[in-house]
């Protein structure tokens, strides 16, 4: 039996846990013009050092899941802790870009062991009437991280440059590990015994690599190459998965539940559409603007300030009103947020942006919770590490597909120069231009949204449920 004392301390590591990378990523966005100028790099090289740790979470996050379902997740996520933490001093004494993107791809696969556990032990803890309660508060901190991140790394990096931005994650790593080993004694392994599918694995993450690494090279001809080579994954690793008795991802979860499949579609489409918002109107807002760090960071807190304050409301109407409907209104009003920004000019008032991010974070709000509540109570518990890491590696597609979006407009429209007054033109264009195609993205979203059917339909035939 687990005390309400565990549970609660529960509830708060995941929630540390959950704020590190949310806060790492949001403050980097801030950061990258203060990276271009120290490391002299183009606009790409930027969204490199972005993408590197979306790359490896999404590469590690479900064999994690996996393994955290087999040898306990517990274990798993308190070493993912470490590697995040480590990771982030590595960041911070990154000498040059390319090291500081190896130190991102590192800190990647931290928080894929992070992820991949974090949001299963707490759907394990808490029962379905307080499920959507515990989650919301999971997701606000999410927020509070995004929140926090554009105005704390601004100020930090204005006034003690960006390491500063990585190292303040060590204090909040060591603080997270010692309170699990000290109040969190119990562990969960749903699938104890069961054999770990090692090669299931390499072809399941070579796969990935494969189609991410083409997505971000787009529109150079080896991106059509590495996306052929991911197809050819694709098929190898479900031959592969029909052969193996315990397959790290049993494709079947997927044809046999129907809310579980378009959940997840949705997700990913919802991350697509919006990942790549802050780093847009990162760079517009400091080199169109003229904007400080700092003052960028504190325009760009306006989303997901809302998101914060909402998600916890989000989650608990979830638990009495069907996920579909929450979600879906949730979907149509970030289309509706991401509308306005196509229309992005130098002259665009400040007001308007700043409105368009609170729509935006409405609408994140009332979409995110329900969702990943509907995920997760839409598979039986043996399934939980597997369902937790399929929410965190969409999320992670998702960011890949709306950093390929920004960073293929930029190769289209920019090219390999450096961020300049001439290419000031060219910057706008080419944020226009991905703003529109996160919309159509977004709008696709809502159908997926609509049509995954009711968390509490049966599901006839299914084994997952």
């Amino acid at each position: 039996m687990i005390s309400p004392r565990e549970k609660s301390v529960i509830l708060l590591v995941a929630s540390l846990a959950s704020f590190l990378v949310p806060y790492t990523g949001s403050s980097i966005t801030v950061a990258l013009p203060a990276m271009a100028a120290q490391f002299h790099v183009d606009a790409v090289t930027l969204g490199w050092i972005t993408s590197a740790y979306i790359i490896s979470a999404a590469l590690f996050i479900v064999p994690f899941g996996r393994l955290g379902d087999i040898r306990g997740r517990k274990k798993i996520f308190i070493i993912g802790v470490a590697i995040f933490t480590l990771a982030s001093l590595a960041c911070a004494l990154a000498p040059t870009e390319s090291l500081l993107i190896v130190a991102r791809f590192c800190q990647g696969i931290g928080g894929a062991m992070l992820f991949a556990t974090s949001v299963a032990i707490v759907t394990q803890v808490y029962g379905p009437g307080e499920r959507g309660w515990a989650l919301g508060i999971t997701i606000a901190t999410v927020y509070a991280g995004l929140s926090v991140g554009p105005f704390l790394g601004g100020f930090l990096t204005d006034h003690f440059g960006w390491p500063a931005i990585f190292l303040i994650n060590v204090p909040l790593g060591i603080a997270t590990i010692l309170l699990t080993l000290v109040y969190i004694p119990h562990e969960w392994a749903g699938a104890r015994g069961e054999p770990f599918d090692v090669y299931g694995s390499v072809i399941y993450g070579s796969t990935l690599f494969c189609g991410i690494l083409g997505m971000l090279l787009l529109p150079d001809l080896t991106g059509f190459a590495w996306i052929v080579a991911a197809v050819i994954g694709a098929g190898l690793y479900v031959w592969w998965q029909k052969r193996c008795s315990y397959p790290i991802l049993d494709l079947g979860i997927f044809s046999a539940n129907r809310t579980f499949t378009y959940s997840n579609i949705a997700a990913m489409i919802n991350y697509g559409a919006t990942y790549g918002v802050g780093f847009l109107l990162s760079l517009y807002l400091q080199y169109i603007k003229g904007f400080s760090a700092e003052t960028a960071g504190l325009i760009l807190i306006a989303q997901p300030l809302v998101q914060t304050i909402l998600s916890p409301v989000a989650g608990k109407i979830s638990d009495r009103v069907e996920p579909q409907v929450v979600a879906t209104i949730g979907m149509a009003i970030t289309t509706l947020g991401l509308s306005f920004f196509i229309f992005l000019g130098p002259e665009t008032p400040l007001y308007l942006i700043i409105t368009s991010l609170m729509i935006l974070g409405l609408g994140y709000a009332f979409f995110s919770s329900p969702n990943t509540n509907a995920i997760m109570s839409s598979v039986d518990k043996k399934y939980l590490g597997i369902a937790s890491g399929m929410v965190a590696t969409m999320r992670s597609l998702g960011q890949v597909l709306s950093m390929a979006i920004a960073m293929f407009c930029f190769s289209i429209f920019i090219g390999a120069a450096a961020i300049t007054p001439a290419v000031y033109p060219a910057l706008i264009e080419s944020t226009v231009v991905a703003f529109l195609v996160f919309t159509l993205l977004c709008i696709a979203g809502v159908v997926a949204s609509y049509v995954r059917g009711s968390i509490h339909a049966p599901f006839a035939g299914s084994g997952y449920r």
